[in-house]
């Protein structure tokens, strides 16, 4: 893995738990400065006890005033920002569209995509002082496949890949890379959450569930959130100088949904 310069400015998003907190670590292990923000008050104090070292604050992503002075919060504790990865996501409702909550529906775009439109223009005009800025946006393969009964979050991280694509090119003349990692099925408690919703709907099993979601890949197993943070990494480094406005799957070759 090509290494972060000891000393880069990292802010991740929703960095508390899961995906984000592999994240999070894992620039900390390469030697970066990281600052990590979250709606989880409980997950934030354990943080602070698990990842001596990191700065944090509180952030409902899915309110569009707390978002500003949270990058502005950010770079000044850092001094500046290098990196960021925009993690903050939320799976939504399992069912159908025609019985999806008009309010359900706002609430993951507002977060999964509308929030990352929101952190990307509050934190470029640091990125653009930087001498290796890089911005990580986390999708899903759901981003590249149709997701029955999944619809709201589906329609959020194919949009992050047009937004990814987009701002490469926007930003590519300032020397900042841009690019969407799109996470398979990855081990944790947001899975177990969708594998219930989808038992409950199909009146399967939830073992039979979870079977069925690792049927489609090459490799039948789950994700580490490790190697999604390896990924992550590797984007913002040295190494990935030359990868922008790319759609990169981690996923064991899920080949449909």
């Amino acid at each position: 893995m090509g290494t972060i310069a000891r000393g880069a400015r990292v802010l991740v998003t929703a960095g508390a738990s899961g995906i984000g907190l592999a994240i999070a670590r894992a620039f900390m292990a390469e030697g970066a400065a990281v600052y990590v923000c979250d709606i989880d008050a409980e997950a934030l104090a354990r943080l602070a006890t698990t990842a001596p070292g990191v700065r944090s604050g509180p952030c409902d992503m899915g309110e569009r005033s707390a978002i500003g002075p949270m990058v502005e919060d950010a770079a000044a504790d850092l001094g500046g920002l290098d990196v960021l990865v925009n993690n903050a996501g939320i799976g939504g409702p399992t069912a159908p569209v025609e019985t999806l909550a008009p309010d359900d529906w706002d609430r993951v775009l507002r977060v999964n995509l509308t929030s990352m439109f929101d952190t990307s223009r509050f934190a470029i005009p640091h990125l653009r002082r930087s001498r290796r800025g890089a911005v990580v946006n986390l999708s899903s393969v759901a981003g590249r496949f149709g997701y029955a009964n999944r619809a709201a979050y589906a329609a959020s991280k194919w949009g992050v890949i047009g937004f990814t694509k987009s701002l490469a090119i926007e930003l590519g003349p300032a020397g900042i890379r841009v690019n969407a990692i799109l996470p398979g099925v990855v081990e944790g408690p947001r899975i177990d959450r969708v594998l219930e919703g989808r038992a409950a709907l199909s009146g399967r099993g939830l073992e039979e569930e979870r079977r069925l979601a690792l049927a489609n890949q090459s490799i039948p197993k789950m994700v580490d959130a490790a190697d999604v943070a390896s990924l992550a990494v590797y984007l913002a480094s040295e190494a990935g100088k030359a990868i922008s406005g790319q759609a990169l799957s981690i996923d064991n070759d899920i080949q449909k949904l």
